[in-house]
This record gives C-alpha cells, structure tokens and sequence, in this order.
C-alpha cells in the first residue's frame, strides 16, 4: 500500500542509511550506500575521510556536477516477516545551501551518527526534495500497534 507523504518522510528521516543514485553518463545509474540526514526539504549526506576511498575525487560529484539529479532510497526488511517490509523513494536535486542550512545539516550529521562527532568531513553535499513516494505492505498504523 501506498505510504502517505508525512509518514513516508517519517520513515526516511529515521532510517540509518539509505543508497544515493546518481547517473553516470555512460553506465546509468551509480548507486551507493550513504549516511544521510533529511531536515525539512533539505537532505545531506557526509563526504568523510573514515572509510577508505580510492580517490577524493569521488564519482558521485563528478555525476552531480554533470546532472544535478539524484535519488535516496531507503528501506525496511524483515525476512522473517514480509508484511513489515517497506521502502521510501526521495527524488532529489543537488543544490548549494546556505551556510547557516549546511551547517545545520552537519551538526545534524554529527549527532546522528556517533563516528562522525569528530571525523574531518571534506564535505557536506546538500540535496532539495522534489518528490516522496514510499510503499509499505501494511497498514503503518496496523503494523505499529502490534509492536
């Protein structure tokens, strides 16, 4: 069943991690896993130096810069029990926040996740929602009161 806006953003705000689409000109889709943080219309995501990277020069910039357009996709599995799986779909456009939207966004980064409280980010890319839709196999309101 279709999630409404409000409880998809919800569920995408709360989730831990998502996998960010990003279109490369020749492959299509690039997907990569990401932490993320959704503030309102703004999400934004960590460019860190914890986990290792072949270069600084990340592909998924380099896709940005050539096509603003992204997506965040974020879900919920249950193996055991499918009538709790779901996901929510966040259609995204890269945009230039101001300083005061960005750095919200890193403390809000920061305090989500525990490994970033004081890791050097070279960066913080920062993302406009253009459209929500998510999906769930019950009724949100069915599911929550049995747990």
């Amino acid at each position: 069943m279709r999630l409404d806006t409000a409880e998809a953003r919800r569920r995408a705000r709360d989730a831990d991690h998502g996998i960010l689409a990003t279109l490369h000109d020749e492959r299509g889709v690039d997907a990569v896993p990401a932490c993320f943080v959704l503030d309102g219309e703004v999400v934004a995501i960590a460019i860190d130096e914890l986990k290792p990277k072949a270069s600084p020069d990340l592909q998924r910039l380099r896709n940005l810069a050539r096509d603003p357009r992204a997506a965040l996709l974020v879900e919920g599995w249950d193996a055991a029990d499918w009538s709790r799986l779901w996901w929510v779909r966040l259609s995204l456009r890269r945009s230039d926040e101001q300083p005061a939207v960005a750095a919200a966004c890193e403390a809000l980064l920061r305090a989500k996740y525990p490994q970033y409280a004081t890791a050097r980010l070279t960066a913080v890319v920062t993302f406009r929602v253009t459209a929500v839709r998510g999906w769930a196999a019950s009724d949100p309101a069915q599911v929550d009161s049995a747990l």
